[in-house]
């Protein structure tokens, strides 16, 4: 398998190793790294218990990221209630000018029913995001969920304002259906616009999007598919077990621990044999499946870790031996509610 500093449109092929100079072109225009970091638990108290420990912490993952080639930096207006865009302004502004050159930031529009106002619901929001960010165009704009009371063609129509007014260089969508995905797709490119990404959960937890036909039918589109939670919010990581089980309220990937522990012992058993982490084998994982994965991190430890995802790629016996473990997601009204892709 040939490694390669080029770029690929959408995904990376399945002959080519992913490395931290291998880039995949989204929307025709912006490169973004194999592996993106998933910012959700920066300055999320609620959730994540964000303190000014954490903080700190956060700022070495960020920059253990970018020491590791890892540019592409995704987050939303309701992380932290925006704090979580403001750390990533914070993070980049300590970093030496000729180091964030490349940076990509991608975050996200919530489209709260009462957001009924649009364009301007969304302009607006977007607006304040560039003031957290301290920029003056994002690189991805993103619809978080599929829970606008507007229709697909006028959230559209919202989107192309944005690019067209500088605000934005790309626009994708988040947990919409392949049908709802295609829609607005057919909408942008009324516009001369490219839907560039369509954000969905993904991992060895959760195929849904690859055998639904989600993710082929957004490559056939060139519309390339990030894979969020693809650590399944930590149990993929090697760290959990029945005896020590996640903590409450992780909606994501939520599973049986006695199903989960043949696969984990899988990951672990490959892991040994690339000398990588647990975490680096559900990143692997994500990549071979034509996805690019939203890993989180917390930490320095945690970054070089999913960085550790690069470099090398299972092989197709490994990804069968993976897939062979069965999983019985346990979908909660809210994952039904929130994820329609």
């Amino acid at each position: 398998m040939a490694s390669s500093s080029s770029s690929y449109n959408v995904y990376i092929p399945n002959d080519v190793t992913p490395t931290a100079e291998t880039k995949v072109k989204l929307a025709d225009q912006i490169l973004v790294s194999p592996l993106i970091l998933g910012t959700w638990a920066w300055g999320e108290e609620k959730q994540w218990g964000w303190n000014a420990d954490l903080d700190a912490k956060a700022k070495e993952a960020f920059d253990m990221s970018i020491s590791k080639g890892i540019n592409t930096f995704d987050t939303a207006e309701v992380y932290g209630n925006g704090e979580s865009e403001r750390c990533i302004a914070r993070y980049k502004s300590n970093q030496p000018v000729a180091g964030t050159e490349n940076i990509v930031i991608a975050t996200k529009f919530l489209p709260l029913p009462y957001k009924f106002a649009y364009p301007s619901s969304l302009i607006n929001a977007l607006r304040a995001s560039l003031e957290k960010l301290k920029v003056e165009c994002v690189d991805l704009y993103q619809i978080h969920g599929p829970i606008h009371l507007r229709s697909i063609e006028v959230v559209a129509n919202a989107l192309a304002e944005a690019v067209k007014l500088g605000l934005t260089k790309t626009v994708g969508v988040s947990n919409y259906s392949t049908a709802d995905t295609i829609k607005m797709y057919d909408c942008l490119q009324k516009h001369g616009i490219q839907l560039a990404s369509n954000q969905v959960e993904y991992s060895l937890l959760r195929r849904v999007p690859e055998t639904s036909g989600l993710i082929a039918a957004c490559h056939q589109r060139n519309i390339a598919v990030l894979g969020y939670s693809p650590l399944a919010m930590g149990r993929l990581t090697g760290k959990y077990s029945k005896a020590n089980p996640p903590p409450a309220g992780r909606k994501f990937s939520d599973v049986s621990l006695d199903e989960l522990e043949p696969l984990l012992e899988s990951m672990r058993s490959i892991a040994n044999s690339h000398k990588v982490s647990v975490s680096s084998v559900a990143l692997n994982y994500v990549i071979c499946k034509g996805v690019i994965p939203l890993g989180g991190a917390r930490d320095g430890k945690q970054a070089e870790q999913n960085a550790g995802a690069l470099g090398w790629r299972l092989s197709n016996e490994e990804i069968q031996q993976l897939e062979s473990h069965p999983i019985t997601p346990n979908l909660s009204l809210f994952n039904r509610f929130w994820q329609h892709g």
